[in-house]
């Protein structure tokens, strides 16, 4: 049990930092982009493909994983801003290219490194600590580092540029804002650090396979719902930028957690997608629930008053 849980928690971290990237377009620009579900896929095959068949670095694949990544959020970048197309839309026509594209890239469904080295079990190697372990701590730095740079970004004058953007398109239009630009950095940003994820999940459950990204849009949609909540549910509740990102990767923890428990307490493994989204909605519907509730309650208490 306490492996399954350690195990969980290292996937929440890894997929915390797609989280991080899901984050950007979701809450920033108001975008359900789904080009992540191939971005994530092409992230990890572009780095399989490096370690096994040319020898790379792992490092270097991950930074591979993250460009290719960014590519493939231009293409969805350039499908919005340039030929005006819906963004959602755009997301999906990117989406259903890269399922060909990355069977392009490794030839056939899956890769596996079982034989070569890894970020993780390279420095597990190193240390003699179990990989588990490892991918825990490794991947806890490079979440810090991400919500780190992506705190600072936002605080310079493209970041807010790109904020405002999400927050009022016309306005920041009017006083001079290329919308265009900054939608096509955002989606750049968030499909490299879907990427980057990518790599780092092939390199941690040591395969690539075509389909590693297929439901990672609800996975993203879920978790940052999650530390919405849960944020909400905190004393001092959550306000800051810098708070509401670690919330996102919180709260990636937490739903792996939440799916890590279910399955030891016998679910079918195909039922999961089913549960990410039972998990998805009542995790929207608390929250209006909850609002409703309190309004009422003042309600009545100004009747009574």
């Amino acid at each position: 049990m306490t492996l399954a849980m350690l195990g969980a928690i290292s996937q929440g971290i890894l997929w915390g930092i797609m989280v991080l990237g899901v984050y950007i377009t979701y809450k920033l620009l108001d975008i359900a982009d789904l080009t992540c579900d191939g971005s994530l896929a092409l992230g990890g095959c572009v780095c399989a493909v490096l370690v096994v068949e040319h020898g790379a670095n792992p490092w270097l694949a991950l930074l591979a994983g993250t460009v290719a990544g960014m590519l493939a959020g231009a293409v969805t970048g350039a499908l919005h801003t340039v030929f005006d197309i819906p963004a959602i839309l755009a997301g999906i026509l990117t989406q259903i290219s890269l399922w060909s594209i990355n069977l392009r890239i490794m030839g056939k469904s899956n890769i596996p490194l079982l034989k070569h080295e890894t970020i993780f079990s390279g420095l597990a190697e190193a240390t003699g600590a179990p990989q588990t372990t490892v991918v825990v701590v490794l991947g806890a730095l490079f979440a810090v580092a991400t919500v780190g740079a992506l705190y600072w970004f936002f605080g310079t004058e493209i970041g807010s540029a790109l904020r405002a953007t999400g927050n009022n398109e016309d306005m920041s239009r009017a006083l001079g804002i290329d919308t265009r630009l900054t939608k096509m950095i955002a989606l750049m940003l968030s499909n490299g650090l879907v990427g980057l994820a990518g790599a780092l999940i092939c390199q941690s459950q040591k395969y690539a396979d075509i389909g590693m990204g297929t439901g990672a849009i609800i996975i993203g949609l879920a978790a940052i719902v999650i530390g919405e909540v849960l944020g909400r549910l905190t004393p001092g509740k959550l306000r800051s930028f810098s708070s509401r990102l670690v919330a996102a990767v919180v709260g990636s923890i937490v739903y792996f957690l939440i799916r890590a428990i279910v399955l030891q307490l016998g679910m079918d493994a195909n039922d999961m997608k089913l549960l990410s989204a039972t998990i998805v909605a009542v995790a929207l519907a608390v929250p209006v629930v909850w609002e409703r509730q309190q309004l009422r309650a003042s309600y009545r208490k100004g009747g009574e008053a």
